[in-house]
């Protein structure tokens, strides 16, 4: 069986324990983790001035899909940055056409509200972008740590990155590979 893969999309002003941690839990699962740059190749500044070097531009790893995941951390700047991005949309779009998973968390659930994906399911955010992605009534809301909802995960914040990236693995290899992971974590 070839190695699953997935696309975790930085932007400036990500939220680092969002994009880092569900990065790590998914290359300790042997997913195969590209983590593509929204503006290019050069190094991310994120919310807390943590700087991420991507492996490639969004532009390049796009090209290398289609992916078993694309995730998209938080962080309000990234999140805004995320959303107003076409190259964005594009990937989405792609990705929800053909059923594939797409994981996101904090602010990041509001780029699918932005780029019109996932409407009619049941999703959650950092409770300070809830009113955003409520508005217009295009989800159902849940106040769990994750929820996931047909090909969408989402999960609500910095506190929540090892359950999120817990919950794609699982989705992604199940049960046995996720306990195995999660084992020497101590969580």
């Amino acid at each position: 069986m070839a190695a699953k893969r997935a696309l975790v999309i930085v932007a400036q002003g990500a939220e680092e324990i969002e994009t880092v941690v569900p990065i790590d839990l998914m290359r300790r699962a042997g997913i195969m983790v590209t983590v593509a740059g929204l503006t290019g190749k050069e190094p991310v500044t994120c919310s807390r001035d943590v700087v991420i070097c991507p492996d490639s531009s969004l532009q390049d790893a796009a090209k290398q899909g289609p992916y078993d995941v694309i995730v998209l951390p938080g962080g309000n700047l990234g999140a805004q940055n995320l959303s107003e991005s076409s190259a964005v949309k594009e990937v989405l779009k792609a990705q929800d056409c053909n059923k594939g998973l797409i994981a996101a968390i904090c602010a990041g659930p509001t780029a699918l509200l932005a780029h019109e994906i996932g409407y009619g399911r049941k999703v959650t955010t950092h409770p300070l972008a809830k009113d955003k992605m409520m508005a217009g009534a295009h989800y159902t809301y849940s106040e769990a740590h994750v929820e996931i909802d047909g090909n969408i995960l989402t999960s609500r914040g910095p506190g929540t990155s090892f359950k999120f990236g817990l919950a794609i693995i699982e989705t992604l290899l199940g049960k046995e590979v996720t306990e195995k992971v999660k084992a020497p974590l101590v969580l």
